[in-house]
This record gives structure tokens, sequence and C-alpha cells, in this order.
């Protein structure tokens, strides 16, 4: 199991930006995946971005892409998801989450979580 420790949620405003960061309490696997899901009052948990560890390839989904960038700093062992331009519809509790070598954005194939972290936009 990897610990994962999640920080940097809140309150804004739609147009601004948050940057949340998730720190690992080891060093990951090359080969791990390293993804952002989402989950809003009555709805799935959903896939945000996600990218290999060992590399930094990334892959986003429609709703986020151009808006939020996924990245690492491997010296330290954090992910961050850096989220600009947020609308309404990106309020929702984030969880970074890790697979161990399966490039996939279906939650339950991710084996370790962070306890999540409140994202609020108002319009």
């Amino acid at each position: 199991q990897l610990q994962l420790q999640q920080s940097g949620g809140g309150s804004v405003q739609t147009g601004d930006s948050l940057r949340l960061s998730c720190a690992a309490s080891g060093r990951p696997f090359s080969s791990s995946i390293l993804g952002w899901f989402r989950q809003a009052p009555g709805n799935d948990r959903e896939f945000v971005a996600r990218l290999r560890w060992g590399t930094g390839y990334t892959s986003y989904a429609d709703s986020v892409k151009g808006r939020f960038t996924i990245s690492r700093d491997k010296a330290t062992n954090t992910l961050f998801l850096q989220m600009n331009t947020l609308k309404p519809g990106d309020t929702a509790v984030y969880y970074c989450a890790r697979s161990r070598s399966e490039w996939t954005s279906v939650p339950a194939h991710y084996d370790s979580w962070g306890q999540g972290t409140q994202v609020t936009v108002s319009s």
C-alpha cells in the first residue's frame, strides 16, 4: 500500500485557480499510474487526469482538457493538479490515487487513495 496525503483544496469563484497536492509516503514505482478523480454529491466518482510516474506521460478527461494540468515532482514524491479557469461544474471532492501499472481511468483499478479534499467553485 502507498499512503497518499492530499492538500490544497478550498472555495473559489468561477474563473479562479487552485493547485492540489498529493504527497506519497514513498517513492512510486516507475510503472505506477498516478491519477486524480472527483466525486460530486449524487454522482459517481469520475476520472479527471492521470500520468505515468516514470515518464510523465499524461491523459485528461475531455471536461478538463486545456484547463487542468497534472504533474509530479519526483524529488519529493508529490503529485499535483493545477486547475485553471474553474467552473461551478468542477465542484467536487477530489481524490488522488495510484494504480500499480495499468493505464486506466477506471477507479476500481486503483488500489491506493488519498483522503480527498473539497473544491467548491461558486458563480
